[in-house]
């Protein structure tokens, strides 16, 4: 069956529209179900007893974000190979557009969350002399959305850079963006430095960045997938 496009666009629209609506009427920022999923990690004094847990800051932190970079450096050296691999040179235009993208995603979280006045739930808490309350006019800012989920969620890209050519591997960057970015905004969550609301945010400004370059830049992708049928079918072999 071809591949409609209207109405793949139709569809995401509307996933989009409709995520959009439970993330505002939902998951509100500093909302009972972000206080409630973080409320495990507070002691009675209002410090994050998780902080500083040494495989939440070095793994989950440092060492899977690296990983990924790795990942999407990958992309830049296959594009820089296609130059000179014949084998790659089909598939150029397909690399650099994962590496560009990928790396504009997080750049773009980067960029909202460096403009943001929410402040971290770490630098929210304030102890008294029975506990401790929630400063909701806390103003260190500079957490609005969740920067490290941003490297796990920018592989949604991949759904959109194969869709076309390699449906399977497509679904895999998607399920696999999904729960990297989820995984990483919740141990980031465990540490206090976000709250729930502030990844799932992070996805959809991504799915929704992506979505929109896609729209864009969807002749070129077609393109892509011509170029690939009409090498798969130069390769059959000849009946004479």
């Amino acid at each position: 069956m071809p591949f409609d496009f209207k109405k793949f666009m139709l569809r995401i629209s509307a996933i989009l529209i409709f995520s959009l609506a439970i993330l505002i009427y939902v998951f509100p920022i500093y909302g009972k179900i972000d206080l409630a999923l973080i409320q495990p990690w507070i002691d009675q004094f209002g410090h994050f007893t998780e902080r500083n847990n040494w495989y939440l800051v070095h793994l989950n932190h440092k060492v899977f974000k690296q990983l990924l970079i790795a990942v999407y450096l990958s992309f830049f050296v296959l594009w820089l190979a296609s130059f000179k691999i014949e084998k790659l040179r089909p598939q150029r235009w397909l690399y650099g557009y994962m590496f560009v993208v990928s790396i504009l995603s997080t750049a773009l979280i980067g960029i909202l969350k460096s403009q943001s006045a929410h402040a971290c739930p770490w630098d929210m808490t304030e102890q008294t002399a029975t506990g401790f309350i929630w400063n909701f006019t806390a103003t260190h800012g500079h957490c609005f959305p969740g920067g490290h989920a941003s490297t796990g969620f920018a592989l949604i890209t991949g759904f959109f850079v194969f869709r076309l050519v390699q449906p399977k591997r497509a679904w895999f960057y998607l399920i696999a963006g999904l729960l990297l970015g989820f995984m990483m905004g919740w141990g980031q969550m465990m540490r206090g430095a976000h709250f729930l609301s502030h990844n799932l945010w992070t996805g959809w400004i991504i799915l929704c960045f992506n979505t929109a370059l896609y729209a864009y830049f969807y002749k070129f992708f077609e393109q892509q997938k011509q170029s690939t049928l009409s090498k798969d079918i130069s390769a059959l072999p000849s009946d004479d």
